[in-house]
């Protein structure tokens, strides 16, 4: 196996009771589960229908809304949580 790199994500409890069912049937392990989940879904994607008016309105969120306004507020001024209500 190649070059590994570690993530973390939140699944339902459903998705985790599937996962544990589903990899112990197949004999692997439930990280390689989702890996052949990962790479069978990146090719039935289709990535050309990306929204860049949604894109252009997240750089202007982060142009207006996270960044300091002047020289006065060195360093980070939002905190992480801020992130998950947009």
């Amino acid at each position: 196996m190649g070059n590994l790199i570690r993530k973390q994500l939140y699944i339902t409890l459903e998705q985790e009771n599937f996962l544990k069912q589903k990899a112990k049937k197949m004999g692997i392990t439930q990280a390689e589960l989702v890996r052949e989940a990962l790479d069978s879904h990146t090719y039935t994607v289709d990535y050309n229908k990306r929204n860049i008016e949604k894109w252009q309105e997240e750089v202007e969120f982060i142009k207006t809304g996270m960044l300091p306004k002047d020289d006065s507020h060195k360093g980070q001024t939002w905190k992480r949580e801020d992130l998950y209500d947009r």
